[in-house]
This record gives C-alpha cells, structure tokens and sequence, in this order.
C-alpha cells in the first residue's frame, strides 16, 4: 500500500513538473533573451475603425519599451516599463506620466488589450500555479491560478497550449471574482530562430459585443542587442522623435 502510494504521489510530481515545463517553455518563447517586434493594431467597435503601427523592445520580464509610429498625430507617445514600474510620454504636452499599479488594468489607447499587457509586467511562470485540465491530441488546457504573493491584475487565465510549437492557442482571463473578462486567440504561428511566435492576435472582450482588438506582428527579431539607454527614464523623451 505503501509503495503504491509513493508512486502515485512520483506521478503526480512529474506530472506537475511536465506541466510547469509547458508554460516555462511558453513564457520563453514570448520573451527570448531580448526581443524587437515590430506591429499592427487595428481596433474595431460598434462605431468606429483605427489602426495603430507600434515598436517595442523587451529585455527579460523587467525591461520593456514601447513607441507609437502611427497615426501621425500619435507619433512619438513612448511607454517603459521597468522593474515593475510604467510611465508614459506625451509629446504634445512633452510630460512623463507614471502610471499607478491600480491602472494595470485600463485599456491601453482605446484597444481592448492593458497597460499590463503592453509592459508585460506578469509572469505567468512567477507569478502564477498551473495546473492541467485536459489534452486532446497536441493541445493541452491548462489554468494559471496567482500564488498567494503575487501582484497580478487576473484572478485566472485558462490557457490553451499547442504542444508542437510551445504556442499559445486561446487565453481566456477572469477576474478576482471568478467573471470572464476577455479572450486572446492566436493564429498564424511563424519561426524565428529557434523561437515560435503567433503573429496574429484577437482580442475580444465578454462585456462589449462588437469590440475587437487585433495585432498582427510585422516583424520580431530575438536575442539581438539592444542599446540599455532605452531602459531608463531618459528613453522616453530621447527615443520619442
């Protein structure tokens, strides 16, 4: 009995081990070491279309800087997020705004996507518990449940997960009180090296039938030097022109 018992607990250890390793290998995927990515963001309505053409450089899970390149009258508006922190810069009114942890979760430039998801800030593998709810062929479903120290913004994201490429398929995001609050789905997975990366998102939130955030990323170079001086401060004024 006893024996049957310390190889079930065995299983269920590597079990989870095999899981953590799938989100692991996710998370990497869409970070690298560092990573350029050049993007379209077109945000639909019930009343109106607009596109947005967009850079951003990442280093590791702490560093990120995004600028805006189009509509010309947006040109230039710069956002970094550092060590957990996030500003923004408007040249209109040339002034750095810090944005507070508490606006993690409004919407970034009238998308339906957030600030969250613009700096990257959450790790799914630091910041969340999974755990396997089911497989069918390659595609493996998984919850992310948030540690009990973590400062995330999501009570749950359950994950669809292609197994071939490490990709995501599907995410959907629910709150601290258990509600659905949007769904990514994925498409369009394109290699870069040793890297996998969906090149094509649809965001759709439950509570705005009608709305649809889509990003297609035009370009994405991994693991390429990036210049430290656009981690700091000074970056949002000096990289806005």
């Amino acid at each position: 009995m006893k024996k049957a018992l310390v190889l079930l607990f065995a299983s269920i250890l590597l079990h989870a081990n095999e899981v953590e390793d799938i989100v692991r290998k996710v998370d990497h995927n869409m970070r690298g070491k560092t990573l350029y990515v050049k993007m379209k963001m077109t945000v639909q309505t019930a009343h109106h279309k607009r596109s947005m053409e967009l850079e951003s450089w990442s280093e590791g899970k702490k560093k990120n800087f995004v600028k805006v390149l189009a509509p010309s009258r947006e040109y230039g508006i710069t956002f970094l997020s550092l060590d957990g922190q996030m500003w923004q810069y408007v040249p209109k009114i040339e002034r750095i705004i810090k944005i507070p942890p508490s606006m993690m979760l409004q919407k970034w430039m009238g998308s339906d996507i957030t600030n969250d998801d613009v700096v990257k800030q959450s790790s799914i593998v630091d910041d969340y518990t999974p755990k396997l709810l089911g497989k069918k062929g390659t595609i493996v479903t998984i919850s992310l449940i948030p540690k009990p120290q973590a400062t995330v913004v999501w009570g749950k994201i359950v994950t669809q997960i292609d197994t071939r490429t490490y990709t995501s398929v599907q995410e959907v995001y629910y709150d601290q009180e258990g509600t659905k609050v949007r769904v990514f789905d994925y498409a369009d997975v394109k290699q870069y090296g040793k890297y996998y990366l969906p090149t094509l998102w649809k965001v759709k939130p439950f509570d705005a039938p009608g709305h649809l955030t889509t990003i297609k990323i035009e370009d994405a170079r991994y693991d390429a030097p990036i210049d430290p001086a656009y981690f700091s401060l000074s970056a949002l004024k000096r990289f806005s022109n």
